[in-house]
């Protein structure tokens, strides 16, 4: 089933059951840690800034009272 969606999906249960369920984001994680250009890896304060801008931005819509 090598190169369909049913092959896929198979593939990633083998590799959460035999690697761990954080498997994916582990590999993801890794793979952005490798990167040294572009984005904020210049301006690690900008980033820090920046974060925190968008960690204070409610998702949840406003109450009428």
């Amino acid at each position: 089933m090598a190169g369909t969606k049913a092959g896929g999906i198979k593939a990633a249960a083998r590799n959460k059951a035999k690697y761990g369920a954080d498997f994916y984001a582990r590999i993801g994680a890794a793979g952005g840690k490798k990167g040294t250009t572009g984005g904020f890896y210049a301006n690690r304060e900008l980033a820090r800034k920046a974060g925190a801008i968008g960690g204070r931005i409610s998702r949840r819509t406003k109450k009428s009272v």
